[in-house]
């Protein structure tokens, strides 16, 4: 059983190499019901706890905050966007990243390096196409006075569709950049050991494959994921926290071991072989950005707070209890969080992106001061 489940891996080239593996679903048994909001501020209305602070934006992905105040986001058709230490959204876009935007593909993640007050490195993650396939790859870039001014691949060759695109980018504890990639809908390849489809990786800040990684010569952290869109750690244990889509229902939140296997596609929510989910939701939810409250200004301290795509709210998950509420709704689907210094939430929504009928001023991003 030991050896179905691990994966006996090479050293991963970055290209797409196709393995044949019977496809099994179980679903699942078990059903999170989806809680009444705690607070239901509607678009007719904020309250008082609750602030736009920029509008009319188109698909805002990923989001980060550096030290100095300023809100760096990507907008999935190929913009890095920055919102000044004032509050102001700048007018001009930090970059335009040439990215192959067709359904879910385009400019997704993005995250600030641990020292960005100093060098100024920030990372991307982007679909491209080489005029006969498309791939993802991840930039690591650099800021000067709000424009990007350098551009290095790190890695390439992430398989990429319009489906099921991974694509969230976040620093670790241990320093290492963590990267999430989707099954591109060929769910063989999130058990293939030749592929970086429906992977997460883990490499170093400057794209090599750090010595510590389960397989050794790979960027493999782990692996058996659908389409992993959200990263988290708890600020007390330290462990990794991701939110996976399911194929219908059997969305998940799973606490990641490094070198397990996640089962998709032969198990998902029940599992009986594989590392089994924390959380599991049906119906679905769609999870994607994540972030642990380290603070309590807002009472949420140490919890687990997540966007949803599909039940369109923010949620809070207690994963010690089990308990779930709602602390966000009425502001159509999520995509991201983060949390400020202040203790403060950032919260973009995705009503742009082909699924949703968006309102006037959509997306937005939106800034929860109060509970």
């Amino acid at each position: 059983m030991e050896k179905e489940r691990r994966l006996t891996l090479v050293a991963v080239a970055a290209v797409v190499i196709a393995a044949a593996v019977t496809y099994f679903y179980t679903p699942s048994g078990t059903s999170i019901p989806i809680p009444e909001p705690a607070n239901n501020a509607g678009n007719e209305g904020l309250s008082s706890g609750l602030q736009v602070v920029a509008d009319n934006l188109e698909v805002p992905w990923a989001i980060d905050i550096a030290d100095d105040g300023r809100i760096f986001f990507t907008e999935r058709p190929g913009r890095i966007r920055i919102i000044d230490a004032a509050g102001s959204l700048l007018e001009s876009p930090a970059a335009y990243i040439n990215a192959e935007q067709r359904g879910e593909a385009g400019l997704l993640g993005l995250v600030l390096h641990p020292d960005f007050s100093s060098n100024h490195l920030l990372y991307v993650y982007h679909t491209y196409s080489d005029g006969t396939a498309v791939y993802n790859k991840v930039l690591m870039l650099t800021e000067k006075d709000n424009k990007i001014i350098e551009s290095k691949v790190i890695l390439d060759g992430i398989p990429a569709a319009d489906r099921n695109d991974g694509g969230r980018l976040k620093f670790g504890p241990d320093g290492k950049l963590y990267i999430s990639t989707g099954d591109v809908k060929q769910p063989d390849l999130a058990q293939n050991a030749k592929s970086l489809a429906g992977k997460l990786l883990r490499i170093n800040p400057d794209g090599s494959i750090p010595e510590g990684n389960p397989f050794p010569g790979s960027p493999v952290y782990a692996f058996g994921f659908r389409n992993v869109q959200g990263m988290a750690w708890d600020p007390v244990t330290k462990e990794m926290y991701v939110s996976d889509h399911g194929e219908s229902g059997n969305d998940e939140i799973n606490l990641v071991k490094a070198g397990e296997n996640y089962g998709w596609p032969i198990e998902e929510c029940d599992a009986k072989s594989f590392e089994k989910p924390v959380v599991c939701y049906n119906p679905a939810i769609a999870p994607a950005g994540m972030t642990f409250a380290s603070s309590d200004r807002l009472g949420y301290g140490n919890d687990l707070v997540v966007t949803s795509l599909r039940a369109k709210q923010l949620r809070l998950v207690d994963l010690e209890s089990g308990a779930e509420s709602n602390i966000l709704t009425s502001y159509g689907r999520l995509r991201d969080v983060i949390e400020a210094k202040d203790g403060t939430l950032y919260v973009l929504t995705s009503n742009r992106d082909g699924r949703a009928i968006a309102d006037p001023g959509d997306d937005k991003i939106l800034r929860v001061s109060s509970p």
